[in-house]
């Protein structure tokens, strides 16, 4: 169609007036949105004139959708210049909106996939100075879910539409947000409808009419009455499908819901014609047509064009069928022209493969995890199958390669045993040489004393003065016993680092386990303050002085203990990511070492409780189960070897004891070993 005609066709037509219910509306809401434009006008606040910019987008999402995307622009421009993460949400979501009615469908879905992306930042629910919860994010992340299955329903991808519904029902269900979750069950409704799947449209829908009722949105009950009335059409309930028109009618003029009520005409216009009732037909599509016009919805108008068009088809009128038959096509073109719907499935197939992406960077990355010992066991299983074919040709040498590999096997595990107890020594240098710097000062320190006290005794005894003399000696003598008890400290420490980096004896011996516990707690701390200075964290003890001695193997448990610690330290300053809801609440990454009896008096079966406690963010329960297999890290590459936790599993085994671990998300983990007191 040449441009020339639809010039012709478009003079043909009546200007189209405004409704009555459209013109009351604008004439009550006039004063109040021209005070809004006026300080926005005069003022310079960048804040005021955001937020003043996104409550009129609101308002125009219903009448002159280009005004409210103005707006929305303008608020999105300032929510960027101010940096406030929450407001450039808000203003996404407002625009996809409106750019969806407008059937900008490509904008539409960049606009709401911005928004999400933001959204799902939990810095996000910060606000503006502060003001906004957690729940104001997830609110937020509700509608603009619902509105991006809102955007594929309207472009028929329906798969992708009930995933997101979904997603924004899960999301909105859980902080009980009624207003957002209304449009998700009517929208999801509608995509039910659509999919010719009436009864589960009608459960939806209902869920929906709740939601109104409960938030109070009276102005949009007549959207969702609609949807209703069409379901109950498809059903062949055309006495309930009739009434849910009209009372869609009605709820939309209470509310103002002028969009909406273009749409309730129409689909009365189009009940009536069914029926057989052409003037009834005529006169709702024409008011359908009104409303389209005055609120600027190209939808809407398409389909009263195409609605009258029908109605004067039958009425044998092809001069006036054929202009609203150019008209409908006109706007439909202008809303799904073809470059519209490639540009649409540019963006859309761009998000797919995105997700994608993502999901295939995750899977790499658990896989890069789990490398090493996949590669292993594919080494054994070849190397098994490589030997029983060969035990089929010649039995003796096949056992003979067998236990060679079989020995070559534990050689490796046992180098692999010794490599991560070479790293934990290495780990613990810098702790060992802070712990060993304090006794060697005081021995160095009690030896000057010494030394002068020598030289004093001496002119002493030259005087003749032996009670003085003998007064030094005594003081001499307790400044060697000081030397020798600091000494013997230093051989600890130095023994103890020997013990820890050799292969174990296997052997138990009595063993301090409040000191043990004590010493790797310090270790482990200034083994980590050495490497980043900015490392801090606090360590609380409470040992428990009735246990004494036990027999374990110490530079055994002693590792096990350094794994666990230092786990803790590792977890600790992380801030937790729920759990603690004061909003004074100032994180400080703190460790616990605590020990007892349990139970706390002994007897038959008594073990010891050696617990370790962080404040960190808790591991997540989707790996819980993973934590002990070997390799298994949650750890950066490169930063852990995945062996800590599943060596000392089975050393608290060997030991007869048990090794669990309880944490909660947000709150902390404790790892807790149980040793058998006899």
């Amino acid at each position: 169609m040449n441009i020339y005609l639809k010039i012709f066709l478009l003079l043909l037509l009546p200007a189209a007036a405004r409704t009555q219910e459209v013109e009351t509306y604008l004439q009550a809401q006039r004063n109040r949105i021209d005070s809004l434009q006026n300080v926005l006008k005069h003022t310079t606040n960048d804040t005021l004139r955001m937020n003043i910019s996104l409550q009129l987008s609101y308002y125009f999402n219903e009448v002159q959708r280009d005004s409210g995307i103005y707006y929305v622009d303008q608020s999105l421009m300032l929510a960027k210049k101010l940096q406030l993460k929450f407001e450039q949400a808000a203003a996404y979501e407002s625009g996809g909106y409106i750019l969806n009615q407008l059937g900008n469908y490509t904008k539409s879905l960049q606009y709401l996939l911005a928004g999400i992306k933001i959204a799902e930042d939990p810095k996000t629910g910060n606000g503006l100075n502060g003001m906004y919860s957690e729940n104001g994010r997830l609110t937020i992340l509700t509608q603009l879910n619902s509105d991006l299955g809102l955007l594929y329903k309207e472009t028929e991808d329906y798969e992708l539409a009930i995933i997101h519904f979904r997603e924004a029902i899960n999301i909105g269900e859980k902080i009980n947000a009624r207003f957002s979750l209304g449009f998700a069950y009517t929208d999801f409704g509608a995509t039910q409808r659509k999919m010719n799947k009436p009864d589960s449209a009608i459960v939806l829908l209902q869920k929906a009419l709740d939601c109104w009722k409960q938030s109070r949105a009276i102005k949009y009950i007549g959207y969702t009455l609609l949807e209703l009335g069409r379901v109950y059409n498809i059903k062949g309930d055309t006495k309930q499908a009739k009434q849910y028109f009209y009372e869609s009618i009605h709820a939309n003029y209470r509310g103002s819901s002028f969009a909406t009520m273009a749409h309730s005409y129409l689909a009365l216009a189009n009940f009536f014609k069914e029926a057989g009732s052409i003037d009834s037909s005529f006169i709702y599509a024409k008011k359908g047509m009104d409303v389209a016009l005055a609120t600027g919805y190209p939808a809407a108008l398409a389909d009263a064009y195409t609605t009258l068009s029908s109605i004067y088809k039958l009425r044998n009128k092809t001069d006036s069928a054929f202009i609203y038959q150019g008209l409908a096509m006109t706007t439909k073109d202008s809303i799904s022209n073809s470059e519209k719907v490639k540009q649409f499935q540019h963006v859309s197939f761009d998000e797919q493969l995105r997700l994608q992406e993502a999901e295939k960077e995750k899977i790499n990355y658990q896989n890069k995890i789990r490398t090493y010992t996949m590669l292993a066991g594919i080494g054994v299983i070849i190397l098994i199958a490589l030997i029983l074919y060969r035990n089929n040709l010649q039995k003796q040498k096949a056992n003979t390669i067998l236990e060679t590999t079989l020995s070559h096997l534990k050689s490796t595990q046992v180098q692999l045993i010794q490599s991560e107890k070479m790293a934990s020594l290495g780990e613990l240098t810098a702790g060992i040489a802070h712990e060993i710097q304090n006794p060697l000062n005081f021995v160095n320190n009690f030896s000057e004393v010494s030394t002068e006290l020598v030289d004093e005794m001496n002119e002493e005894i030259k005087k003749g003065n032996l009670e003085d003399a003998t007064a030094i000696a005594a003081d001499l003598k307790q400044n060697l016993e000081k030397i020798n008890h600091h000494g013997k400290r230093a051989g600890d420490i130095v023994k103890g680092m020997l013990q820890h980096s050799q292969s174990s004896s296997g052997i138990k011996e009595p063993t301090d386990i409040n000191k043990l516990a004590d010493e790797y707690l310090r270790l482990a701390y200034h083994g980590l303050r050495a490497k980043d200075k900015d490392f801090n964290a606090m360590m609380k003890t409470d040992f428990d002085e009735s246990i004494g001695n036990i027999n374990i193997i110490p530079q055994d448990i002693g590792r096990v203990l350094l794994n666990l610690i230092n786990n803790a330290f590792y977890a600790a300053p992380l801030p937790p990511k729920g759990g603690f809801k004061d909003p004074a609440y100032k994180h400080e990454p703190t460790v616990w070492v605590k020990t007892s009896q349990n139970p706390p008096l002994g007897g038959r079966g008594a073990s010891v409780l050696i617990s370790v406690r962080d404040n960190g963010p808790g591991i997540p329960l989707k790996i819980l189960d993973k934590i002990f297999q070997p390799f298994f890290t949650t750890k950066p590459t490169g930063q852990g070897t995945g062996l800590g936790l599943s060596l000392s599993y089975d050393i608290v085994k060997a030991h007869g004891g048990e090794l669990k671990v309880e944490t909660k998300e947000g709150e902390g983990t404790t790892f807790i070993i149980l040793l058998p007191l006899v």
